[in-house]
């Protein structure tokens, strides 16, 4: 097994934006890719990240390993990987955030839009979803049905779903009350479809619903649905529990 800090080439080349790997080997091949200014020979030779220097066509290549990405997911787009019958969230990437193999920490419904992280970085993942964590989620819904300041109270005390789980005290707040009410909900806790299951406990229907924030993380309104950006710095230390530098510029451009 290759050392922590060495890596195949085109690996490193891969996660770069370079090319896929198939481009990378003929790349390769043409001579156009130096290491500590020497012609590699092969692509899959090992590099040690620490040490070694690599250029293609001249310019210098810098490698990261994870990508961090902040999604406002459309309605009727999977949020998985692959699937047989619909279009899933990494269909809506670029090839070359494409090429890191993110995946979404987290799912939400087919028909709930809103915030939504991919990475490929796994210890951060299971940081956000474990259960113990308790991390909080606030959404956003309409709801078919007069929201109360009783249904408040149930889901500050938790509410017991269909299949007799009691969740977790949640937080709601009441925008708007009426035959079509509109509230906040923060909850500590991921159950499935648990928003729309805690307001049928209470005798009540979510027709639309959309997911604000995630931990730290807050939906940039200036995102439309399908479309992301990467993490700024600042975003990705105070997700990971660090001080944020107190300013940065990095991760503003939207993709589409």
């Amino acid at each position: 097994m290759a050392e922590k800090d060495r890596y195949r080439l085109d690996k490193i080349l891969a996660n770069s934006g370079i090319g896929s790997r198939r481009e990378i080997k003929a790349i390769v091949k043409a001579k156009r890719v130096l290491v500590n200014g020497v012609v590699a020979k092969d692509a899959d030779m090992q590099v040690r990240l620490s040490t070694d220097t690599i250029e293609v066509d001249g310019s210098p290549v810098l490698f990261r390993e994870y990508i961090y990405l902040l999604m406002n997911k459309p309605q009727g787009v999977l949020s998985a990987t692959e699937d047989n019958h619909g279009e899933v969230v990494v269909d809506l990437l670029r090839p070359e955030h494409q090429i890191f193999k993110p995946f979404p920490v987290g799912r939400l419904d087919k028909d709930t839009e809103g915030l939504l992280l991919l990475t490929n970085d796994g210890k951060l993942a299971h940081e956000l979803l474990a259960p113990k964590k308790h991390v909080a989620k606030t959404y956003y819904a309409q709801i078919s049905g007069e929201v109360t300041a009783e249904d408040g109270r149930a889901f500050a005390q938790g509410v017991v779903l269909d299949d007799g789980y009691k969740t977790l005290p949640g937080e709601l707040h009441i925008i708007r009350s009426g035959a079509q009410s509109e509230i906040k909900l923060t909850i500590y806790e991921g159950k499935f479809h648990q928003v729309k299951r805690m307001f049928a406990a209470v005798g009540k229907k979510v027709t639309y619903l959309k997911r604000l924030t995630m931990g730290t993380l807050q939906l940039d309104d200036a995102l439309a649905p399908g479309e992301y950006r990467e993490l700024t710095v600042a975003e990705l230390a105070m997700l990971a529990g660090k001080e944020a530098p107190e300013a940065n510029n990095c991760g503003k451009t939207v993709m589409r």
